[in-house]
């Protein structure tokens, strides 16, 4: 067993530059939370092996996943699968903030800019 507290985890940005603070990260998966601040965007990309789950636990924003653009907002949740292009604005003052969960975890190599 592990516990893991927010305050003390470091934030880092990802190569799609969103800020996460990575809450666990085993063999099977990682569970990070993601914030993209107010009028900004994550750049377009793809995972070529990893499944992520995107849980929005704050604010509101667009995704768009493949060729489909959608509202997102707190409470919502988007499985991406391997391969599909994905990206998010914030065009609100307030954080967007999602809960990702990847399966394998998360690693800059499986990421492909667009």
């Amino acid at each position: 067993m592990r516990l893991v507290k927010r305050s003390q985890l470091e934030a880092f940005t990802t190569l799609d530059g969103s800020e996460i603070r990575e809450y666990e990260h085993t063999d099977e998966q990682s569970l990070a939370e993601a914030t993209v601040p107010a009028h900004g965007a994550t750049a377009p990309h793809f995972h070529r092996r990893t499944e992520e789950l995107y849980l929005f636990t704050a604010g509101r924003g667009r995704m768009r996943l493949g060729e489909e653009t959608f509202v997102v907002a707190a409470g919502d949740c988007v499985t991406i699968p391997p391969g599909a292009e994905h990206q998010l604005w914030n065009e609100t003052e307030a954080p967007l903030v999602l809960l990702c969960c990847c399966s394998p975890p998360y690693s800059h190599d499986d990421t492909v800019l667009v």
